[in-house]
């Protein structure tokens, strides 16, 4: 007897349907919900951590402090399971390995549900993938510091292909949050200190990696780095203004610009009301004003917080039904409240089954999306899986060297070839300088040791050796955080035999308390820390020129000791080739062309707001207390200059609702490539409501080759001058402003005056966020031929 495949095909359509490709991805998600029972449908909003198994086998759950009660695998299985947590990330294992035992887990997941329905897995990716092998890229400060967009998306793309070719489907990145106060530990991870770049810079990311297939997730929404005293998880006083102002753009451009399929809730509670629990955030501004229909995850174990550190739920149902009704659609990486205590609240009646359906929809559409619940997949074990490869490491190396920031330099720099050079300090000569604390090395290798880097990580002295002809002496001096100067000695010592002494300090990443930079490591004030000022004065204090050279997290306040060295050259953990990068700028291999995304404090204990300040938190005559930074937002110097020329300035008035041009001339007339950022300043002198005296609101990253010349061209939307005004309203008021085209947020090269002209007029969520510019080069033997 013949069989028709296609009346089995619809045979099997019509028992399953499901699993029907010609569907709409909603009608799919209904159809299935409709057939499951609570169970079926609460395991769908829950995550498990596990740790795939280096031999390839069973994944192994992993136990912290807020999951010891964790049923286990099998047990948590049997009606499906939501998402899986970082079974690459939680100890090291082989990916080829892991990617099997992931597979298998993902098996036994679709065995276990009558919908055979897989896991959606979730890794951490904020400095590449976190996992054993896998290329340690710079830290999201250091996206900043290149102001080079179309670079960090293509390493976004680079990630998120390593991340798809072992069975991961989304990554927990960008963090979107506003460096607001320099001693918050988590500065690391964050872009910068002003909403543009954080927002532009970040929605590349998300380009890039959604680009590869993978859920990128905005985080930390919203307002978590403005902590009272710069404290974890502290509570936050910001204003509805403030948040409209600084926190949200970046989070509407990465959704707008970027593409982001999902948002993780902020730690934070804003003004007494935690982000897990707010349905203002989550659900009316997040859906209803920006139109987001995505999956909102909860940051892990935020949903149980909301009874047992910010005391809003009495229980853990409650807990349950506060982050459900706010909008949290699954709980990471536990089964804590989602699990039987959100059962026991529906079938009580304190909560409405549709809540469940409405983020168990959600959920099942991003499923759908990614291929999961169609009825040929199956998971993909891969026979060999490598995480660092040459087109990694290179990209690696690209961004590194983009982000070297040369803050000062009197001439001792770039370092003359046969000079005789001294290099001290705690963190000349160890690969953990080079790494954030979410690069896997410094995130959970340290608790491994046995297993190695699983990298090589150059370090500065190791770089230098490579490229530095000249005799080089080293001495460590000091630990980055302990006491004891035992060490000096020996490296003023080194210091006075050498023509330049190249001084490594900074920050040593770690966690909650374990290093001096990361999550849970806030600082109390802004010196450096341990005994690394006291190293540095003694090494100035032997005479030999001093290169400053800071692997930090943070910027410190180098008040009384930049004018002191010879030059200055500012990193943040620049990966695990950053220290080839930094050999190449200090001898002159590369051209610096790194620019501040954070200011540099000049006082350790004046407290600076960031660059963003109205009138009265800058310098003013009623208070005897100065926060001029010393360097400021946006500042970087080079080797050689390009030549800024003229302006074209355009028509003053500028209509509401319309765009203004601005043209910018520029020419390398050095010998070598030069790279700048040409960037753009509001200035409005009155409005309703007190403003920044200045912010970006355009910036182009320019190269050059020498004897090239380029035309840059802006143009700016009057929504770029939109804010919160007197009733909250996003607006753009008329009257006087001022364009700052400007090589950093105080070096000013031309003002441009506008006149905004028209009715106020009220914008919305389809304002323009983004200004666009393009740049065209000309060779000098092939005028306006463009590059």
């Amino acid at each position: 007897m013949t069989i028709d495949s296609s009346v089995v095909q619809s045979n099997f359509l019509k028992a399953r349907p499901w699993h029907d490709t010609s569907l709409s991805a909603t009608d799919r998600a209904d159809v299935l919900i409709a057939e499951m029972t609570l169970e079926e449908k609460t395991s769908q909003l829950v995550g498990l951590w596990v740790g795939a198994d280096d031999g390839g086998g069973d994944v192994a759950p992993y136990q912290s402090d807020m999951s010891q009660d964790t049923p286990v695998f099998a047990e948590v299985i049997v009606d499906g399971l939501g998402q899986l947590t970082r079974p690459f990330g939680t100890v090291p294992v082989d990916p080829s390995a892991g990617a099997q035992s992931l597979a298998r887990a993902q098996r036994q997941i679709m065995a276990a549900n009558r919908f055979g329905i897989p896991a959606q897995v979730h890794e951490e990716c904020l400095a590449g993938f976190s996992a054993w092998g896998a290329t340690a890229y710079p830290v999201p400060l250091s996206w900043g510091a290149s102001f080079n967009p179309e670079l960090v998306g293509r390493i976004a793309g680079q990630i998120g292909r390593s991340l798809r070719s072992v069975g991961v489907h989304q990554g927990l990145a960008p963090v979107l949050d506003v460096v607001r106060d320099y001693r918050w530990g988590r500065v690391e991870e964050t872009i910068g200190e002003d909403p543009y770049l954080v927002g532009t810079v970040g929605a590349a990311y998300v380009q890039g990696l959604e680009s590869a297939g993978i859920v990128a997730t905005l985080k930390h929404f919203a307002g978590y780095s403005g902590s009272r005293a710069a404290r974890n998880h502290a509570p936050v006083a910001a204003g509805p203004r403030e948040m409209a102002d600084v926190y949200y753009p970046p989070f509407e451009m990465a959704l707008r610009h970027g593409g982001a399929r999902s948002v993780m809730n902020s730690y934070a509670e804003v003004d007494g009301v935690p982000a897990a629990a707010d349905p203002q955030l989550l659900t009316e501004l997040l859906r209803g004003t920006w139109g987001f229909d995505g999956v909102v995850v909860a940051d892990y174990f935020a949903i149980a917080f909301l009874r047992t550190l910010q005391r809003v739920a009495g229980t853990e149902s409650e807990a349950a039904a506060r982050a459900l009704a706010a909008g949290i659609d699954v709980e990471l990486p536990s089964v804590a409240a989602y699990g039987k205590p959100l059962n026991d609240a529906v079938r009580s009646g304190a909560v409405s089954e549709e809540l469940v359906n409405r983020a168990l929809r959600r959920v099942l559409v991003q499923k759908i999306d990614l291929g999961l619940l169609d009825a040929d997949y199956q998971p993909e074990v891969p026979d060999q899986v490598e995480l660092d490869t040459t087109d990694s490491q290179a990209l690696a190396l690209e961004l590194a060297r983009e982000a070297v920031v040369l803050v000062a330099n009197d001439g001792v720099l770039p370092l003359r070839p046969e000079a005789r050079l001294a290099v001290v300090g705690p963190l000349a000569d160890d690969a953990y300088g080079m790494l954030g604390c979410y690069s896997f090395p410094a995130h959970v290798g340290v608790k491994h040791p046995e297993r190695g880097l699983g990298l090589e990580i150059g370090t500065v002295l190791e770089g230098l050796r490579g490229q530095h002809r000249g005799e080089i002496a080293f001495a460590k001096g000091c630990d980055v955080k302990a006491a004891g100067r035992s060490g000096f000695a020996a490296a003023t010592d080194a210091a006075a035999g050498a023509d330049v002494a190249l001084v490594v300090l900074g920050d040593q990443a770690g966690l909650f308390g374990r290093g001096t930079s990361g999550e849970g490591c806030d600082a109390a004030d802004l010196r450096l820390p341990g005994e690394q000022q006291a190293l540095l004065e003694a090494i100035l204090a032997t005479g030999t020129p001093v290169v400053l050279l800071l692997l930090s997290g943070r910027p410190y306040a180098l008040g009384s000791v930049a004018q002191k060295c010879a030059a200055v050259v500012q990193t943040f953990f620049p990966g695990q080739r950053g220290g080839q990068a930094i050999a190449e700028v200090l001898t002159g291999a590369i051209n610096p062309s790194g620019h501040l995304p954070v200011s540099i404090p000049n006082s350790p204990h004046v407290q600076p707001g960031t660059y963003l300040a109205p009138p009265l938190g800058m310098r003013n005559g009623v208070s005897n207390l100065d926060p001029t930074a010393l360097f400021p937002f946006g500042h970087g110097l080079s080797y050689g200059e390009l030549s800024w020329g003229h302006v074209t300035t355009g028509n003053q008035q500028w209509q509401i609702g319309e765009s203004t041009a601005l043209t910018m001339e520029l020419s390398n007339n050095s010998a070598r490539r030069v790279a700048d950022v040409v960037q753009v300043y509001l200035h409005d002198p009155v409005a309703q409501v007190t403003r920044p005296d200045i912010r970006l609101i355009a910036y182009q990253r320019v190269d050059l080759e020498p004897g090239e010349s380029a035309t840059v061209n802006f143009t700016l939307h009057s929504d770029l001058t939109s804010f919160a005004g007197l009733k909250l309203h996003q607006l753009v008021e008329p009257g006087e402003l001022e364009l700052r085209i400007s090589r950093s947020s105080t070096d000013v090269h031309a003002v441009v005056r506008r006149t905004l002209v028209g009715r106020e007029q009220i914008v919305g969520a389809d304002r323009k966020l983004m200004a666009t510019s393009h740049v065209h080069v000309r060779s000098a033997s092939l005028a306006g031929e463009q590059r």
